[in-house]
């Protein structure tokens, strides 16, 4: 008979400087998965981030300094696997996805290997500006181009993922803005990978790290690097027998 035992669920949340929005997001993973368990990858935070993750009920792995959103996961997933997790959620530790869709991505992650919410698989309420919205539409085109799958929604940082992707994360993980270029690297790997519509809000604090110089040297970058990985799963595939 197959096991009906429910999985066991990590939400990873990283997270540098958040002390005024990361309590509330842990309150409402509790509200809304309260058997989910919730490690914050407190990623050499100069302010409060990690005592107030701790009070609000959250295990909290701090890093000696800021090693960017790349190592923070990869620390996550190593969690994960060692703690024998089996699904692993990222979210975003600024408000911006809400915890009242995680049991629509957790449903749907027993049968995929990765799942990503999207805001643009449907017609949401998420709004964002134009050129966020150019780049986005540019990065899911060329993703679906170099795999051969239609993706609405690359740099969604909302996703979860079953044991392979926590194995796969866990020995690797893009470093600079790697939403991109790590769903690439896992259809390398044979993953099959998902989209669910899902609602997300705009940051509830803080403010962005990303600015219009950083957001040239992103396009650039990721375009780059999803381009040598198509090239280097390419020659995988000629060289097989």
């Amino acid at each position: 008979m197959k096991s009906t035992k429910a999985p066991r669920v990590l939400v990873i949340i990283p997270a540098y400087n958040e002390e005024n929005s990361i309590a509330a997001v842990i309150h409402d993973i509790h509200r809304h998965v309260p058997d989910a368990d919730i490690v914050v990858i407190n990623d050499g935070s100069r302010d409060l981030t990690e005592q107030y993750a701790v009070r609000a009920g959250a295990r909290v792995l701090t890093l000696p300094y800021n090693v960017g959103i790349g190592g923070g996961m990869q620390t996550g997933y190593i969690y994960a696997k060692r703690m024998d997790y089996d699904i692993a959620i990222q979210m975003d530790a600024d408000g911006q996805h809400p915890a009242e869709e995680l049991p629509k991505l957790i449903s749907k992650a027993v049968s995929y290997d990765l799942v990503i919410g999207s805001r643009y698989l449907e017609t949401t309420s998420f709004r964002s500006s134009i050129m966020r919205r150019i780049g986005m539409v540019f990065f899911s085109g060329l993703v679906s181009l170099v795999t051969g799958q239609r993706f609405t929604d690359t740099t969604s940082g909302f996703r979860a993922a079953g044991r392979k992707v926590i194995e796969l994360y866990a020995d690797y993980y893009p470093i600079d803005y790697p939403e991109v270029e790590s769903i690439v690297y896992l259809k390398r790997k044979g993953c099959q990978i998902a989209e669910v519509s899902t609602e997300m809000r705009l940051r509830q604090a803080g403010k962005s790290s990303i600015t219009p110089l950083k957001s040239a040297y992103y396009m650039i970058k990721v375009t780059l690097a999803v381009l040598m990985s198509a090239i280097r799963y390419d020659r995988t595939a000629v060289s097989k027998p």
